[in-house]
Formats: structure tokens, sequence, C-alpha cells
């Protein structure tokens, strides 16, 4: 229609007071300053979302590069590359290929490296028992 290909990645936004219910499939890049609810799916290896510290996402995110610094009530799936911002906070699962955290950011959830051989594919270990001695 308007001298574009169908298949061209592009730039969706979802604006800051806006919310979508259901499932959303994109290429190219997703900005998300609003609120979702339902799970994401970039399409093509250089599919990127970044979220916002206005935003929040209900859902699962399936997408190659991700960037966060608002609040994600879902897992996490991504190939490439996991940005966690200082107002960033994950509610569920993170899975990446690479991880980059800021002091602040915040996982209630465990990290699994995609391509590591962790037993079960977690690289979170347990805290050491501390005991403490008084004296």
């Amino acid at each position: 229609m308007f001298g574009k290909s169908k298949n061209q990645p592009g730039v969706t936004l979802i604006a800051q007071g806006a919310g979508f219910d259901g499932n959303l499939q994109f290429s190219g890049e997703l900005f998300v300053y609003g609120r979702v609810r339902g799970n994401i799916t970039g399409l093509g290896d250089d599919a990127k979302m970044t979220l916002w510290h206005s935003g929040v996402i209900e859902g699962d995110i399936c997408v190659p590069r991700v960037v966060i610094d608002g609040r994600i009530k879902g897992d996490v799936y991504a190939s490439g590359k996991v940005e966690l911002a200082e107002k960033a906070i994950v509610e569920g699962n993170v899975h990446y290929e690479l991880i980059e955290m800021q002091l602040g950011a915040r996982i209630d959830g465990q990290l699994v490296h995609a391509g590591g051989d962790h037993g079960s594919g977690s690289n979170v270990l347990p805290l050491p028992e501390r005991k403490f001695v008084h004296g």
C-alpha cells in the first residue's frame, strides 16, 4: 500500500498509557512503554525488544535480543543478549546466551544459560551455608 514489502522489518511501539491484550509477533524492533498481556515473539534473528521503565509485560517473551528496564511477569527466552537495566524486575526465569545486569535489577526466578551443560541447564547455584561464630 505504501510501497514497502510486507516482510520488511520495522519498528513497533506500545506507547505509555496504551495496553495490548493478546499474543504479539513482530519483526525488527519493539518498544514497550505501556502494558502488554500476552506472549511476545520476535521473528528473525535480528528482532529486538526494549521494555522501558514505565512498561509492564504479563506473558512470556521469546526474542533474540531483549533490553529490560520495566516489569515482566513471565519467562524470558533470548537466543542472543539480555540486558537488565537498573529498574528491571523479572518475575520468572531468564534463558539467555549473553547477559548484562546493572545494579538494582531484580530477577525472581532462575538464570538459565542457553548453551550451558550444567546438569539441569541452570547456572545458578545456591549460596554455601554460612556458619557464624559468636565470640
